[in-house]
């Protein structure tokens, strides 16, 4: 399962900051496929802690942000039009910035990604 979802609102990075994420449920890799405002990997890993959704760059190490009730080990979700607060913490010494996911699109097939970086899943 692969979900399309929108984060903005992050107003102290920029006002207009958004970014477009494409998470695979399965793989637990996700890649940016649009973005403005804020500096963000192109791909990385996804951790599941307590409920939250956990973004991580490609080392998997500290969160760039923090998807605060996005369960992907939920078996009743996630759902289109499902909403909830981000938090981002990329920049370190800052305080984390408040923003919203929201997802766009839930794909249930098994897909290619026209411009996938980890399609092959090889590129851990």
């Amino acid at each position: 399962m692969r979900l399309t979802v929108h984060l903005d609102t992050f107003d102290r990075a920029h006002p207009m900051a958004f970014a477009i994420l494409w998470l695979d449920k399965d793989t637990r890799q996700w890649s940016r496929e649009g973005h403005h405002g804020f500096d963000l990997p192109e791909w990385g890993v996804l951790h599941v802690d307590c409920g939250n959704t956990l973004v991580c760059g490609p080392d998997g190490s500290a969160p760039v942000c923090v998807l605060e009730g996005l369960d992907l080990n939920a078996c009743a979700g996630p759902f289109e039009g499902e909403t909830g607060r981000a938090q981002w913490c990329a920049e370190r010494g800052r305080d984390l910035m408040s923003g919203h996911w929201h997802v766009q699109c839930i794909d249930t097939d098994q897909i290619a990604p026209e411009h996938g970086l980890f399609a092959a899943g090889n590129d851990m």
